[in-house]
C-alpha cells in the first residue's frame, strides 16, 4: 500500500463566510460532543460504545446524505469527514434537528481518520461530488488515485460497499479509468440506468440538486469490495 503520508491535502479551501453567532455557538458547544478523538486507534467500541458497524463519508458537504444515511439506520454509526468549517456547521444542524446519536464528525482530512480504523472494519465508503482539481498537473491530488483506494480498500470489510457520485464529466472519466485498474474493487453496474438514476437508499443533496440545475449530469458509481 502506498505510503498516506504522501497522499496528502486532497481538498481545497477549508473557510467560507463568517459564521453567525448561534453557528459559532453550535461548533463551541456542540462540536466536542462529536468530535472523532484528534489521536489514537478508533474502532465501533470507542465511537458509539457497541460493535455496530460503521460507515464513513469523505467530504460531507452541508451534512444531508451523512444525516440522511444515519436516520436510515441508526443501529450503524456514521463517522463524516470534512476539512470545511461551514460544511460541519451544516452537518452539526442536521445532527441536532434529527436527534441523531449514531454520527461522529471530523473536521479535517479523511484519510487521518481511515488510517486509524482497523483493516476490514467499514460497512461503506462515501465520497460524494469531490474536489475534482480539473487541471492535469492537479490530477495526483484527487482522491480517486491508487494511493488513498488502497488505504479505502483495506478498511472496507469484503463485500462491501464503496459509493462515489460526480458531475465532473472530467471527474467520471479518470474515476472510471482508475478504477477500471483495480482488481479489489467490482463495478456493479450491469447497464447504463444502474449508473445515471440514483438509488433509492442514496439521499440527495444540495449540492446535486444545484448540478442538475445547471443543466449537469449526475453519475452514481457503486463497487463491491472483492
Amino acid at each position: 500500500m502506498n505510503d498516506p503520508a504522501k497522499i496528502r491535502r486532497l481538498y481545497g479551501r477549508a473557510k467560507g463566510h463568517k459564521l453567525r453567532a448561534g453557528q459559532a455557538s453550535m461548533v463551541e458547544e456542540m462540536l466536542p460532543q462529536v468530535a472523532v478523538p484528534e489521536t489514537g486507534p478508533l474502532d465501533s467500541a470507542l465511537l458509539f460504545g457497541d460493535a455496530r458497524p460503521l460507515e464513513l463519508e469523505i467530504g460531507f458537504g452541508a451534512g444531508e446524505h451523512l444525516a440522511g444515511q444515519a436516520a436510515m439506520r441508526p443501529d450503524h454509526g456514521f463517522i463524516g469527514c470534512e476539512p470545511f468549517l461551514n460544511g460541519v456547521v451544516g452537518a452539526l444542524g442536521h445532527i441536532r434537528d434529527g436527534d441523531l446519536a449514531n454520527v461522529r464528525l471530523h473536521m479535517g482530512d479523511a484519510l487521518e481518520v481511515i488510517e486509524r480504523l482497523p483493516d476490514a472494519s467499514l460497512d461503506r465508503v462515501y465520497l460524494l461530488h469531490p474536489d475534482p482539481w480539473r487541471k492535469a498537473r492537479h490530477a495526483k491530488r484527487r482522491m480517486v488515485n491508487h494511493g488513498p483506494l488502497d488505504l479505502i480498500a483495506a478498511k472496507l470489510k469484503p463485500g462491501c460497499e464503496f459509493r462515489l457520485g460526480t458531475d465532473d464529466p472530467t471527474y467520471c472519466r479518470w474515476a472510471m479509468m482508475v478504477m477500471n485498474q483495480r482488481r479489489d474493487f467490482e463495478w456493479q453496474a450491469k447497464e447504463a440506468k444502474d449508473f445515471l438514476t440514483r438509488p433509492a437508499d442514496w439521499p440527495e443533496t444540495r449540492y446535486e440538486r444545484k448540478a442538475r440545475r445547471q443543466g449537469h449530469e449526475v453519475w452514481y458509481f457503486r463497487y463491491l469490495r472483492v
